[in-house]
Formats: C-alpha cells, sequence, structure tokens
C-alpha cells in the first residue's frame, strides 16, 4: 500500500496518476474541501485529514509500507504556513510513519534546502530533510530545482498571450536548472523501486541551467517575434502576483544553481527536459493551433 500526501496538487496528483496507470494500490490523504473525485474514481482510497491532525495520519498510515509526500503550503493561506504544514506537518507524518513501520518514505524536498536558510520554506525542507536522515526511515529526498511549468508561465505568459513586456526582478542573469514536473514526476516513480535511492537526497534539474534572459530568447525563437524586457530592482514587486513568486524571484537573483543532470539520467532513466522542448510545447504549439 502507497500513501501519498498532496495528492491534490500538480506534482502529487500527476504522480498519483501514475502510479494508479502502473496498477498500485494507492490510498490518499485529502482534506475535506479537496477536489479528489477523480483519484477515488480512478482506483484511490481516500482519508479525510491533514498534516496539522496527528491523529488523522495516524489512521491514514495504517497499513502502509511506502509513503510518497509532495504536500507543501506554496499558494494556501489562513492556518497553512511553510512552519504548520512544510516544518511541522511534515514532523507529525514522520511521526507516524515509524510508528507505522513504514518501509519506504519518499519525501519532495527542494534543492538548496537548509536547516539554517533564510528563506522559509527552504527551511522547512532542510529540517525535515534533517527529521528524516535521524528518523530511520528508509528515506529518499528528491530535491527539485525551479519548477519551469509553474514559474516560467507566471512571469513570461502576459508576455506570450498578451503582447506585454517580461518584467525581471534585477538583471535575469543568473542561472538555474529548471526542470520539467514530469521530469520529477519519473524520478518519484523510478526511486521507489531502486534499493540505491535508499538514503539518498536526489537533485534533479533541466537539461542544463539558464538564465531569465535565455528563457525569454528561448521563447521568442519558437514564436518567431521579439518579446520586450523590463526590469526592476532586486527586492521590488512585481504587480499581480502572490508574495511568494515576487519572493521566489528575489531570491533567484542572488545565486547560481546549476545542476549536472547526468547522473539523475544514467542512474534513474530520467532524461531531463530542455527549456528549447518544453517552450516548444507550452507556448509555440498551441500559437499554430
Amino acid at each position: 500500500m502507497i500513501l501519498v500526501v498532496g495528492a491534490t496538487g500538480l506534482l502529487g496528483d500527476t504522480i498519483a496518476r501514475r502510479l494508479l496507470e502502473e496498477g498500485r494500490t494507492m490510498r490518499i490523504l485529502v482534506r475535506p474541501a479537496s477536489d479528489y473525485g477523480a483519484l477515488v474514481a480512478a482506483g484511490a482510497t481516500a482519508v479525510i485529514g491533514d498534516l496539522k491532525d496527528p491523529a488523522s495520519l495516524t489512521r491514514a498510515c495504517d497499513g502502509v509500507q511506502t509513503i510518497v509526500t509532495t504536500a507543501n503550503a506554496a499558494f494556501r493561506g489562513g492556518a497553512d504556513t511553510f512552519t504548520t504544514v512544510d516544518d511541522e506537518g511534515n514532523a507529525n507524518l514522520i511521526r507516524a510513519a515509524v510508528a507505522a513501520g513504514v518501509t519506504r518514505f519518499v519525501f519532495t524536498s527542494v534543492f538548496g534546502s537548509h536547516p539554517d536558510s533564510p528563506s522559509p520554506l527552504l527551511r522547512a525542507k532542510g529540517l525535515t530533510e534533517q527529521r528524516l536522515r535521524a528518523s530511520g526511515l528508509p528515506f529518499t529526498i528528491i530535491q527539485p530545482d525551479t519548477y519551469m511549468d509553474v514559474l516560467i508561465p507566471m512571469i513570461v505568459g502576459p508576455a506570450v498571450n498578451q503582447g506585454q513586456p517580461v518584467t525581471l526582478v534585477g538583471e535575469g542573469r543568473r542561472r538555474h536548472s529548471f526542470v520539467a514536473m514530469r521530469d520529477v514526476t519519473a524520478l518519484h516513480l523510478a526511486a521507489l523501486d531502486r534499493p540505491e535511492a535508499i538514503g539518498q537526497a536526489i537533485p534533479i534539474g533541466g537539461a542544463e541551467p539558464v538564465s531569465w534572459r535565455d528563457i525569454v530568447a528561448t521563447i521568442e525563437l519558437e514564436l518567431g517575434r521579439t518579446i520586450p524586457i523590463e526590469t526592476i530592482p532586486v527586492g521590488g514587486r512585481l504587480p499581480g502576483l502572490p508574495d511568494l513568486v515576487n519572493g521566489v524571484m528575489t531570491s533567484l537573483e542572488m545565486y547560481d544553481s546549476p545542476i549536472d543532470p547526468h547522473e539523475t539520467a544514467t542512474n534513474y532513466g530520467v532524461e531531463p527536459t530542455s527549456i528549447q522542448a518544453w517552450a516548444r510545447q507550452t507556448f509555440a504549439e498551441p500559437a499554430r493551433r
């Protein structure tokens, strides 16, 4: 029995559907207001609960051999914060997994996580990684870089769809290994059945590190037209975007995050998606229809 936590999120839903397609016996932890009917119709068993509710996690983990968790507080609000969900909530889940005798715990972290990070998300993920290592659970930690599927449409989408300039925080020349969600899904599935993944933290990025200016140039080539770029100072706010996105855009101007994709491709069979291929599929092909 596999328990998927976060199955109604973008990444968790994709992983859950792939597991069901493979014929896996699967349980999902869901909150009452979540839209989980399609997963149940596809064969998943739903358990109502919340990472903030330890008793519900005890019920969810009963009889489970493997846990895959992608849950996080990004784009949530109210009582759901990086502290209550990504830190304390994951601590609750680890305790429940230990008590239930879970034999595999696959945790979705973030590349660059550290218990002392000034970023609330990276700190919470780093603390969870630390707890997992000390728990005695057979774990695998997946560490994706920034998702190209999520952030790039927010920043470049209006320029493509409405003819607006792309506004970048800073100069947009820092290079990051933007990763496709489908590649992260593939790594989760591969790691589930690989004994060599136990006890490992596995970073995953795209085919090559790129800057925001590289991304815009690539989309220009795919569309065959120029996309103007404007910039605002580091720390400035991009209008109409959530605080989390503004924080991420500022953070990305503070460092580079190159990830060598070859080891993951060789060890786990995950061929990294390039920005060119993703831009063609996301922007150019729909524009031609």
